[in-house]
């Protein structure tokens, strides 16, 4: 994974894949990303996160994770892809793909737990359903 720091805080320099393992059957889509019906999450070159949240320390065992976990609330706040009946399993499984991906990029397994506990004990919030007004100017 590549990425820079900008004005958002982190910025990808690249396109990133990420095999989900959500099968959906549907695309979902959100700006600068979509989630395939077959589970793959592409991630365009230029998309913005801010990082884990929370008090951790952004190593890079912790980034990956980051940016697929960012990308899959983003989708569970702006699109069908939570839809009332599935917005919980798919936020539990958002936060596991995120302990899953930080164990694969190396995290001691204490620290990718303690995440995990932290985003499912915290981050509901993060992830509800907004509908956003929309403004004009002339």
């Amino acid at each position: 994974m590549k990425y820079y720091k900008g004005d958002y805080k982190y910025i990808t320099a690249a396109v990133e894949v990420y095999e989900t393992g959500i099968e959906t059957g549907e695309l979902h889509s959100f700006s600068r990303g979509e989630l395939l019906p077959s589970g793959g999450l592409t991630i365009e070159k230029g998309y913005a996160w801010d990082g884990p949240s929370g008090p951790t320390i952004n190593t890079p065992s912790v980034m990956r994770g980051s940016l697929v976990h960012d990308c899959l609330y983003q989708l569970l706040r702006e699109t069908d892809f939570g839809a009332p009946e599935s917005h919980d399993q798919r936020r539990k499984l958002a936060d596991e793909i995120l302990n899953r991906i930080c164990i694969e990029d190396g995290m001691w397994k204490w620290r990718a737990k303690w995440i995990l506990a932290a985003v499912r004990n915290g981050g509901g919030p993060a992830a509800v359903r907004r509908l956003r007004k929309l403004y004009e100017a002339p």
